[in-house]
C-alpha cells in the first residue's frame, strides 16, 4: 500500500509542469522593469515583448547559471525553475514588438548606417527588425540600453557568452558605438 502512495505522489510531483504554472503571475514581477507586455518606457532597460522564445529562454538561463554578466537579471532569475523562465519566455515571445524609434541626427544616421552595413546587418538586419535565430530584435530598442550591452562586450571583465557578438564590437572603433545604437535605435519597423 504504502509503495502505492508513494508511487502516486511521485506520479503527481512529476505532472506539475508549465501547464501548472501561473505565467501571469510571474509576468508581473519582469513587468515592474521591462514595462506591461515587455514594452519598457525605462531607458536602460529593454523591451522584451515580442522577441524570440528561444532566445528569450537562452538568455536568461545564461544569467540563471552564470554564463552571462548582468547587475540584477541573474539574481532574479536564480529563483526561477526552468520551466518557468521557458513559460515566462513563451509568454513574452507572444507579445507584440513595439518599437519606440528615438531621435538622432542625419548625420549620426549616416554614419551608423555605414558601421552596421560592415559589422551588424548580417546578424540583425538592415533595420534591426530581421535578426538571425541567435540575435535580439533591436529596432526602436533602448539607445541607452544599446550602449551600455555593447560596453559589456566590449569590456573583457564582463563574461558574455556571445564569441560572434564580442569579436564584432571589440573590433569598432571607440565613435562607433554611439552611431550604431542611435541608427537602430531610430528604427520603426
Amino acid at each position: 500500500m504504502r509503495k502505492g502512495v508513494m508511487a502516486v505522489v511521485l506520479f503527481w510531483a512529476a505532472g506539475t509542469t508549465m501547464a501548472d504554472i501561473n505565467v501571469d503571475t510571474l509576468a508581473r514581477t519582469c513587468n515592474n522593469c521591462h514595462g506591461l507586455n515587455g514594452v519598457s518606457a525605462g531607458a536602460t532597460m529593454p523591451s522584451i515583448g515580442g522577441l524570440p522564445k528561444g532566445y528569450l529562454s537562452k538568455i536568461m538561463k545564461e544569467w540563471k547559471y552564470d554564463k552571462r554578466a548582468a547587475a540584477t537579471m541573474n539574481r532574479i532569475v536564480k529563483g526561477f525553475s526552468d520551466d518557468e523562465i521557458d513559460a515566462l519566455a513563451a509568454y513574452f515571445s507572444k507579445r507584440r514588438w513595439l518599437p519606440v524609434a528615438q531621435k538622432t541626427s542625419a548625420v549620426q544616421l549616416k554614419l551608423g548606417k555605414s558601421v552596421i552595413r560592415e559589422n551588424c546587418e548580417d546578424c540583425h538586419g538592415t533595420y534591426g527588425n530581421d535578426p538571425d535565430i541567435d540575435a535580439p530584435r533591436i529596432d526602436g530598442q533602448s539607445t541607452e540600453y544599446m550602449a551600455l550591452e555593447l560596453e559589456k562586450y566590449r569590456d573583457e571583465a564582463f563574461d558574455m557568452p556571445h564569441r560572434k557578438m564580442k569579436k564584432t564590437i571589440r573590433r569598432l572603433k571607440d565613435g562607433e558605438v554611439t552611431p550604431v545604437v542611435d541608427y537602430y535605435g531610430a528604427q520603426k519597423r
